[in-house]
């Protein structure tokens, strides 16, 4: 409607053109007092929203701030451009809302083009400024053209192409008082309109990172779900999909848990138990929901395992290996006694010397569990003395490899019997490999008549007497190394089992 009463006005139409632009100019003043009103409310909603949400809502809040104040200058401005030229058409005492000389053709020209203030070219400065500013706060391409091209100072004719005149020329040169102030008017309303689509872009921006999900569910996630008795059990109740700037807030037999939702307590007797709560959510309007959930737990006795990697019993005088463990607890958390006897740490396993033969050795475990050292069992071993070894010839075969001469009617070279300097004994089964000490041991030879000719060693080493039956023997004969005593690990001498050696 502007637009035709400017093309009337062209044509010097009488008062009727006049009355119109009064017309007009009063339907803009209503509708800024709407957007204002509409602009005032959705500034309320960021403040808040800031409010409930300060370390979402505030950068928001802040840059809508900007805006305000920026478009609050820029009004002002119009207003007192508005109050002047009606003031120089009707003086000290003019009313811009009752305009006396509504066709003074001189006033707009006197305010907007004087040279000397250049109030018309600064305040298309100030658009241009306010312009961009507002253009820069708005995502939307769309909406954004949209507020570039009502607030545009482009002076160009119909045709697209720029006029010789400036903008403040084309609006403000010989137009009357009351065509200048409805322009102003209509370019507050424009003003208030670019203000409102970059709050509500803001307004729109507030979530704009949110995951959308169409359903909440709270979830329990325990550390574990089996406890020993005395430990201590931990869970984190959590809401899925939940804002990580707004926590919930979570509820347990009617007591809050802290934030973070980390639900923790002392266990006590053993067994199968479940609880159940509820998480309050509260949402951007206001409202809060309920989230209901449940879960359960395990308590079980303490434990702990004791194995021997050689045996089952343990063996007097010697080191014999074990591994100890506890479930779920780290074996640097683990600690272990024994009685009759020391026990060790070598890495992650120990060794266990029990010292005194036919008395129980009994190994204590102790974890320390969430701070405190509590007893996880205790395993009970039998301690026995080391089985008997058996007797043997060392020697080098051709290869000038070790080996071990035990009879069982192998024949043993004159010469390597000659060459060695006695006999050894020792347990080397699968299992063990221990050496004993000879103390002493006989030989039985027979001679020609069949008679028994004995000799004894006090030591390990054959005796020169021995030494000189075996050079005797001929290829073929035999003799029985026997009363064989040895002494272990265990301190216990013991007389083991003769050796049959047949001479090649």
């Amino acid at each position: 409607m502007y637009i035709v009463l400017t093309a009337m006005l062209a044509l010097n139409v009488s008062s009727d053109v006049l009355d119109g632009f009064t017309q007009v100019d009063e339907g803009l003043n209503r509708s800024n007092s709407n957007v204002a009103g509409r602009n005032d409310a959705l500034f309320g909603r960021l403040s808040d929203f800031a409010d409930q949400n300060p370390e979402k809502g505030k950068p928001w809040l802040e840059r809508a701030s900007e805006v305000r104040d920026f478009t609050a200058a820029i009004l002002a401005r119009v207003d007192s451009l508005k109050l002047a030229i009606v003031r120089k058409a009707d003086g000290s005492d003019a009313n811009p809302n009752d305009i006396l000389h509504r066709d003074d053709l001189e006033a707009s020209a006197a305010v907007m083009l004087n040279p000397a203030t250049l109030e018309g070219q600064k305040l298309r400065l100030s658009l241009d400024s306010y312009r961009d500013f507002i253009a820069a706060q708005m995502p939307d391409s769309i909406k954004r053209q949209t507020v570039t091209d009502a607030l545009s100072t482009a002076n160009l004719d119909s045709n697209g192409k720029n006029r010789l005149q400036t903008w403040e020329e084309t609006n403000f040169e010989a137009k009357p008082v009351v065509a200048a102030v409805t322009l102003l008017s209509k370019l507050e309303n424009d003003i208030r309109y670019a203000e409102g689509e970059a709050l509500t872009a803001m307004l729109n921006a507030v979530d704009a990172g949110d995951v959308r999900v169409n359903e909440l569910n709270a979830f329990v996630i325990p550390r574990s779900r089996s406890v020993m008795r005395g430990g201590k059990y931990s869970a984190n109740i959590v809401l899925a999909a939940v804002d990580t700037t707004q926590r919930p807030q979570i509820f347990i037999g009617g007591k809050q848990l802290p934030e973070g939702g980390l639900y923790e307590f002392q266990t006590g007797s053993t067994g199968s138990f479940d609880y159940s709560g509820y998480l309050e959510v509260t949402h951007g309007d206001g409202t809060t929901t309920r989230h209901p959930f449940s879960s359960e737990y395990t308590v079980f006795e303490p434990t702990a395992t004791v194995s021997a990697t050689m045996m089952n019993v343990l063996y007097a005088g010697i080191d014999n290996p074990l591994s100890i463990s506890v479930p779920g607890v780290h074996n640097n958390r683990i600690s272990a006694t024994m009685s009759n006897g020391t026990l060790t740490r070598q890495g992650d396993n120990w060794i266990a010397r029990p010292s005194a033969v036919g008395q129980e050795a009994v190994i204590t475990v102790t974890a320390n569990v969430d701070g405190t050292n509590q007893t996880m069992g205790t395993t009970t071993f039998r301690t026995r003395k080391l089985p008997d070894p058996t007797p043997f010839i060392a020697y080098k075969d051709a290869q000038g490899n070790p080996d071990r001469y035990r009879g069982g009617g192998k024949a043993l070279p004159k010469a390597t019997l000659l060459a060695s300097p006695g006999i050894e004994a020792a347990i080397d089964d699968e299992l063990l490999n221990i050496k004993f000490n000879v103390i002493s041991f006989q030989t039985v030879v027979f001679d020609q008549s069949g008679n028994n000719l004995i000799e004894t060693s006090n030591g390990a080493n054959f005796s020169d007497a021995q030494k000189r039956q075996f050079r005797e023997l001929k290829r073929g004969k035999r003799f029985i190394i026997t009363n064989v005593k040895a002494t272990g690990p265990d301190g216990v001498t013991r007389t083991i089992s003769p050796l049959d050696v047949l001479v090649n």
